[in-house]
């Protein structure tokens, strides 16, 4: 490794290290994203309780919460505390694969409108222009209801099917975002040293213009993934979304509509489900504003 790769490294190094303890000094950041592992970790080790998300039981019914149903029973004797969890493990793998999903193609989109402009930079904005202009809910309800009539196997998983739907109707934001930062650093000196040296466009867009798009695409993604595990919980309650048996959040909230009186429970552990998650997902994007902000970098 040359002198000059080595000082870069160090550099970057140095870089990671200070946002990081710039991220942790947003104290509310720091406890959300130990919020946000915890949910995490119970949902993957969901297989470890002593139910079935779908386990009827009709002697149980509408039981309160007690040391065997930390968070009662359902309608079908049904213990919440275990479909809350499974719930979980739906609701933010639907959350955080339509926003990668939504994201790499909002940055692709954004890169190449505003690195090369033109007639390249008009066709994909009058493209996002005409994807913004659509009901996202009625879309959302029309293209679900659409891509599960198709005969393709892997479109009748219903999951599979809210993720798509809901990555296609949400890299617009980015892609505006990611434009508009590379309409502006296109012009800096680094790009046009590089350009003056040979580089290809490719290489310009990857190694030297996109890394500095880095923090506000972070930043997008954590409001994309709040936004996306809304629309999902949004859908299933409606009856639009990931079908039964499976469970999420939102159809959970779904079935508890009846007996939101009878058993309250039923509603409220699904919905602070939901509110912990987008609260922790929102002051972690906060955390990450902070932490990528130059002028507070530059200045610590």
């Amino acid at each position: 490794m040359s002198e000059i790769e080595s000082t870069l490294s160090i550099r970057e190094q140095s870089m990671a290290a200070l946002i990081t303890r710039r991220f942790f000094k947003h104290k509310l950041a720091g406890v959300a994203i130990a919020v946000l592992a915890l949910l995490v970790l119970f949902s993957v080790l969901a297989d470890l309780t002593p139910y079935e998300p779908t386990e009827q039981n009709p002697t149980q019914m509408f039981q309160k919460s007690s040391l065997q149903h930390w968070f009662g029973t359902d309608e079908l004797g049904r213990d919440v505390f275990t479909r809350i969890l499974y719930g979980g493990r739906v609701s933010l793998s639907v959350g955080l694969i339509s926003t990668f999903l939504s994201i790499s193609l909002g940055v692709l989109v954004g890169a190449l409108s505003g690195y090369f402009g033109g007639w390249i930079d008009s066709a994909l904005m009058r493209i996002t222009d005409a994807f913004l202009t659509f009901p996202t809910i009625f879309v959302l309800i029309l293209l679900g209801a659409f891509l599960r009539e198709q005969q393709l196997y892997i479109l009748q998983n219903s999951v599979f099917v809210v993720i798509i739907i809901i990555a296609a109707l949400s890299w617009m934001w980015p892609a505006r975002l990611v434009r508009g930062l590379f309409l502006v650093l296109r012009e800096k000196e680094f790009v046009s040293a590089s350009r003056a040296l040979g580089g290809s466009s490719a290489r310009i867009i990857l190694r030297h213009i996109l890394p500095n798009c880095i923090g506000p695409i972070l930043v997008s993604g954590t409001l994309q993934m709040a936004s996306a595990i809304i629309t999902e919980s949004g859908l299933s309650y409606l009856g639009f979304g990931v079908q039964p048996p499976t469970p999420t959040w939102g159809s959970i909230l779904s079935t508890a509509q009846n007996q939101v009186f009878r058993a309250p429970w039923l509603a409220f552990y699904p919905g602070l489900m939901i509110f912990i998650t987008v609260m922790s997902i929102n002051y972690i994007g906060d955390g990450l504003r902070d932490a990528f902000d130059p002028y507070v970098i530059h200045t610590e």
